[in-house]
């Protein structure tokens, strides 16, 4: 079902497109990451150093919970009992369900 061919059935043309192709991605890769690093960088240097301080503050506060939740272990939720219904009540309303159905009256 693969229609492609393998490397040593394609010409020498479309072999080299496909390494050409590859290198193109991996550059392309590399200038996204060092325009992202240089925008990064010219916008650190227009920070005033009090937002700079809260930023390493929170992010040291972040990284913080993330440690102390994973060496915690998850909670066990306290199991509830059912309700507990007393006897007296239960047995009254057997005998009042019971009557209704047993009491029929028919017109004759």
């Amino acid at each position: 079902m693969d229609t492609e061919k393998t490397d040593s059935q394609k010409p020498v043309i479309e072999q080299m497109t496909d390494m050409l192709a590859g290198a193109a991605g991996v550059l392309a890769e590399s200038a996204v990451k060092t325009t992202a690093k240089a925008a990064t960088a010219a916008i650190a240097k227009r920070m005033p150093k009090s937002a700079k301080k809260v930023a390493k503050t929170v992010q040291k506060a972040a990284a913080k919970s993330k440690k102390s939740a994973a060496k915690k272990s998850p909670k066990k939720s306290a199991k509830k009992s059912p309700k507990k219904t007393s006897k007296k009540s239960a047995k009254k309303t057997a005998k009042k369900a019971g009557k209704n159905t047993a009491k029929k009256k028919s017109k004759r």
